[in-house]
């Protein structure tokens, strides 16, 4: 796996084409070209040093002195325009998907508006009311986006508000199961929560908690194939709250592994399940758990499913 990451560092071309750069114009590439350069610097800086110095030693830290000096210019040189060319890159990305995830409900109302309106389609009570709830579903779709987009913008920003308080974990998560229940049910779904016995409190904010619990049961509700069950488990480890869900999805191939929690990031057997979905929810889990002291990782094969595990402090 370190090997892997080290290649993929040193893959040039790959490098450039996520970012959508010509060579020239990719951090990368650049960093080789000064590298280069910081070499023959070095070389001609000991060149001269030997000619007009007599002291090899005083020659030699001359030359390991402007090397360095020209190298710590060039990284950072480098991961100031790698920093811009992420931001760019994430940009274009976030337009292309903000756009296609905002399209297809736009089109819906658009087209379900049209028909309402219409005189020359004359539709019944039944119908109409039919037509009613395709309204409010892809409104609530475009509401959910806007509502992930504003979270993540908060998180970024670092004023996402947290008002701690004692709360039961157990209760939170038994509410979020009612409020699925009837999504899982048609999907023929199970659930099932075990909590351990005389669970403590957590000093923690419940509404944190709600988006955490509901993104990762809505994930595991979502890309199961079709029946089956979720298991979720919570129970104490020392001074930690220990969580594990677990489901028989789609899983996560290997490739995508190292991805899953950046932001607008889907993997591809889930994009071709066609499912919903914006590939923030697992961004803001992840964000949410670390500010609140704990840590999320997961454990997938393809077609054998996911098991999400996190722990949270219990003070």
């Amino acid at each position: 796996m370190i090997c892997k990451k080290i290649l993929g560092k040193l893959n040039i071309i790959a490098q450039c084409r996520s970012y959508g750069l010509s060579a020239w114009q990719c951090p990368q590439f650049l960093f080789l070209i000064m590298g280069v350069f910081i070499i023959l610097s070095s070389v001609v800086s000991y060149l001269i040093g030997v000619r007009f110095l007599a002291d090899p030693e005083i020659v030699a830290f001359v030359v390991i002195i402007i090397a360095a000096a020209l190298f710590i210019i060039s990284f950072a040189t480098t991961r100031s325009f790698e920093r811009l060319a992420e931001a760019s890159r994430m940009k274009s990305e976030f337009i292309n998907i903000v756009s296609h995830q905002l399209r297809s409900p736009l089109t819906n109302l658009k087209w379900t508006v049209d028909l309402l309106f219409s005189d020359k389609i004359k539709t019944s009570v039944s119908k109409k009311e039919e037509y009613f709830a395709v309204l409010q579903e892809n409104a609530n779709r475009m509401l959910e986006l806007v509502n992930d987009l504003i979270i993540v913008s908060k998180i970024e920003q670092g004023i996402f508000p947290q008002r701690n308080q004692e709360i039961s974990v157990a209760d939170i998560f038994l509410e979020m199961i009612s409020g699925v229940k009837i999504y899982a049910e048609a999907l023929n779904i199970k659930i099932n929560f075990q909590a351990q016995n005389n669970l403590p409190k957590i000093f923690a904010d419940p509404s944190h908690l709600k988006i955490i619990a509901e993104n990762l049961l809505d994930n595991a509700i979502r890309y199961s194939k079709g029946g089956g069950e979720v298991d979720i488990k919570v129970e104490k480890r020392g001074n930690k709250l220990f969580f594990k869900i677990k489901d028989a999805g789609v899983g996560i191939s290997e490739k995508d592994k190292k991805l899953i929690f950046q932001k607008f990031f889907r993997g591809e057997n889930v994009l071709r399940k066609q499912t919903q979905g914006s590939g923030l929810g697992l961004f803001v889990v992840k964000s949410m758990i670390e500010k609140s002291g704990g840590r999320i990782w997961f454990e997938s094969k393809v077609g054998k499913g996911t098991e999400f595990y996190f722990f949270l402090p219990i003070k």
